[in-house]
């Protein structure tokens, strides 16, 4: 029972009551029913990037091109639609979109011996600029969305399932999916232990390229479904809809517990950690903060998220030796 009092994921739920509480207490409307449910459309297409990107910093890597993954997998898929492919077919080039691109990145990260924060950023800016190219061609220039969807699929942005957006139905689905496999099965174990060290892993004979690649493309993935459902949310499908992700997906995973030196993260963390970072955003607005305080106390949240982890690790491991001391 203390282990549980004592874990990460309980700092962060106490930390989501007590924001709201504070919002509420601010603004009473913040804490209606539906306020909390259906704003989560707002910020849940971030969660649905960072859990699997926790897989990703948990191998040891880091990924921050999904932010252009999702408009180029968007893009991707609006042009399908728009040369008349059918919906599935559709659906199926964005997703492939996503997942060529985890490829890519993972390929080049083990060819050119490369840290990944550089391949990955490289990426940033390749992807963002074929989005560019490709929205050109059917006369999107600039930021402009690629429209003409059928209804049936704009709908699907403002679906409710079981009494949720579709939206939030969709994240918890995938997380609870990702929380299973990372956390009981072989694959999962093979994550943590090639974060932890992976020299030691390639001499004990573990896929370590196959685990890593299979991350990037999760989260490739998981960055194509976003960019899909941002095209239903607003109608169209355009190349910056990754563009407010970046801060947000990886502060979520950091705060959520995932170390970056890998080996060490949790999905529950990650899924709290995204409550959190929507609701502060959310909570600012309501409370007459502009957007761009909000921007600045996102990237103060991801530098205390780090300060307070390796704080709290080092606070673990010191309090039972000065215990036994006192013994």
């Amino acid at each position: 029972m203390k282990r549980y009092l004592m874990s990460w994921e309980t700092l962060l739920l106490a930390l989501l009551a007590l924001e709201l509480v504070i919002f509420g207490a601010i603004n009473p409307h913040f804490l209606q029913p539906s306020s909390l449910l259906f704003g989560t459309s707002d910020f849940v297409q971030v969660g649905i990037i960072a859990v699997p990107l926790t897989f990703v910093i948990i191998a040891g890597g880091i990924d921050v091109s999904f932010a252009s993954t999702v408009g180029l997998a968007a893009i991707v898929f609006g042009i399908a639609n728009f040369f008349g492919l059918a919906m599935p077919l559709s659906l199926l080039a964005g997703f492939a979109t996503g997942a060529l691109a985890g490829v890519l990145n993972a390929s080049i990260i083990r060819l050119t011996r490369l840290q990944p924060l550089v391949v990955t950023l490289g990426s940033l800016y390749m992807f963002s600029g074929i989005a560019t190219v490709l929205s050109g061609l059917v006369g999107a220039n600039g930021y402009e969305g690629i429209g003409g969807f059928p209804e049936s699929f704009t709908a699907l942005g403002y679906a409710q399932v079981l009494g949720m957006p579709m939206p939030l139905f969709v994240f918890l689905c995938c997380a609870t999916f990702l929380l299973v496999v990372l956390h009981t099965t072989r694959f999962g174990r093979l994550v943590f232990q090639i974060g932890q060290n992976e020299n030691a892993a390639k001499h004990s004979g573990m896929p370590v390229f196959r685990v890593q690649l299979l991350t990037y493309v999760l989260t490739g993935l998981a960055a194509a479904l976003a960019g899909i459902m941002l095209s239903a949310y607003f109608g169209s499908a355009r190349m910056d809809l990754g563009s407010a992700t970046l801060l947000p997906a990886i502060t979520a995973a950091v705060l959520g517990g995932a170390s970056i030196y890998g080996g060490q993260g949790s999905v529950l963390g990650t899924i709290i950690a995204t409550f959190i970072i929507g609701y502060l955003q959310q909570g600012l607005q309501m409370s007459g903060v502009p957007s761009q305080i909000s921007s600045a106390l996102s990237g103060a949240l991801l530098v205390l998220a780090v300060a307070l982890r390796h704080g709290a690790s080092f606070l673990w491991t010191a309090l039972p030796v000065r215990s036994s001391q006192v013994n």
